[in-house]
């Protein structure tokens, strides 16, 4: 104990003084150090919240929806979406399909199948969205409607094709030789678009995917099973027996021998409607009689094969598999596994060209091929991956619609882009606005 004599008052009051100092310094960094996790909370509130409200990709949210079809994944929840029509007030309706494994074929003891729809095989499929019906012609008539538009902007000097630019650069078709043989069938704006040909319904998703910015494609034969199946086993998405089909498709015996609106029959458990019947759909792959037996030789352990390595790549110009069977064609026809394929030949032979049109088909049972849009969770990384999706697989086949535009006159060649659009009502208000001034 110290002294309260005068000799230490000095010293005394110095210690006093520092020991105050520790003591209220030793509070204020206590204090400030219970506020640091408190403040680092708000701060990081403050990047949560610029994080929530980061722009996420179209058909993704990052809370789990209270109701309705989701999917979750390592990037959110995907949810069904509509996707614009550029220049029109119409959308395509995009819905969510969960990953999982399926046996794409016919089993042996199948009533009814085919020697190329065997032997079954394994494959894993990644999550992705599928338009919930066939493109109509309502949605296909702005891409056909850009025919006219680019023609007038090469008159007119306006958004030229070049060397440098090409790659974003897209065909439009021509104008049909015979309109009647294709509206025939069916010409209402929701009733699905026909007769087109593969490369037609590459380009038009090419069309939407840059005008966009979200990528699109058709479906590679093996998801569109998938799809269709909806996680059935059955040679229908809803059983074995042929008589409830009339629930689910227009075909042969109920479709009055034209197409008919989308939508208007039951969907699959997917929520998929038309996957049987009305038309038949695109899918990538070529034609190969023995593929399956091919694939299941891939198939090491019993594995199951990834969906990208079942792709059977287009070598020549057809055949070309089509799926889901039609108006036109019977109920077997309409099967998860049976698989259509195309022929050029005889699906151009009232084509009065030479060398026929790369854009359309003539004659039956071409009215009854279209096809719907399939969008991958994960989108190609390179251009050249999205264009190996987007453009014809055969260099004789981009060369003919480059021939028929140059040579001939026919079909048409312009660039696509978000600005597309406001570039063509800029143009239009110009055009309009000239002929105003000539009038005077």
């Amino acid at each position: 104990m110290f002294s309260a004599n005068t000799k230490y008052k000095p010293k005394l009051q110095i210690l006093a003084l520092l020991c105050g100092a520790f003591f209220i310094g030793w509070i204020a960094v206590t204090i400030s150090a219970q506020r640091i996790p408190g403040q680092q909370e708000k701060s990081d509130s403050k990047q949560q919240t610029k994080a929530d409200t980061e722009k996420l990709p179209l058909g993704i949210v990052k809370e789990k929806p209270k109701s309705g079809i989701f999917v979750k994944t390592k990037y959110g929840y995907m949810v069904p979406y509509k996707q614009p029509i550029p220049g029109t007030k119409l959308a395509v309706e995009m819905i969510p399909i969960p990953g999982g494994t399926f046996k794409m074929g016919s089993p042996e003891d199948a009533e009814e199948k085919y020697e190329d729809e065997m032997p079954q095989v394994s494959v894993t499929v990644p999550p992705f969205w599928m338009a919930k019906t066939e493109i109509t012609w309502g949605q296909f008539d702005p891409y056909l409607g850009l025919h006219d538009i680019f023609k007038e902007f090469q008159s007119a000097g306006v958004r030229k094709v070049t060397k440098k630019n090409k790659l974003d650069a897209i065909t439009v078709a021509s104008s049909l030789y015979d309109p009647s043989f294709t509206y025939d069938a069916g010409a209402d704006k929701e009733t699905p678009a026909a007769t087109m040909t593969q490369y037609t319904a590459r380009q038009y998703t090419k069309w939407l995917s840059l005008t966009t910015k979200t990528f699109y494609r058709l479906p590679l034969e093996a998801e569109w099973e998938y799809a269709c199946r909806a996680g059935s086993t059955t040679a229908w998405h809803f059983g074995d027996d042929s008589d409830e089909l009339e629930e689910y498709a227009w075909f042969e015996d109920n479709s009055d021998d034209e197409r008919q609106k989308v939508g208007t029959k039951k969907p699959n458990k997917f929520g998929l409607y038309d996957m049987h019947g009305n038309v038949a759909e695109w899918v990538l792959d070529e034609y190969d009689k023995k593929w399956y037996a091919k694939l299941k030789e891939k198939m090491k352990d019993g594995k199951p094969i990834p969906v990208a390595k079942t792709f059977r790549k287009p070598t020549k110009l057809y055949p070309r598999v089509i799926r889901g069977g039609s108006w036109e064609l019977d109920a077997d026809s309409a099967r998860c596994a049976f698989r259509m394929q195309s022929d050029d030949e005889e699906w151009k032979n009232e084509d009065p060209n030479f060398p026929a049109s790369p854009w359309w088909y003539t004659t039956e049972p071409s009215t009854g091929v279209g096809f719907r849009l399939f969008r991958p969770l994960e989108t190609p990384k390179t251009r050249e991956a999205k264009e190996a999706y987007w453009q014809s697989a055969l260099k004789e086949t981009r060369e003919l619609a480059e021939e028929r535009i140059d040579s001939e006159g026919r079909g048409a060649r312009g660039l696509v882009d978000p600005g597309l659009f406001k570039a063509i009502e800029e143009f239009q208000k110009k055009r309009k606005s000239s002929k105003g001034k000539r009038g005077r």
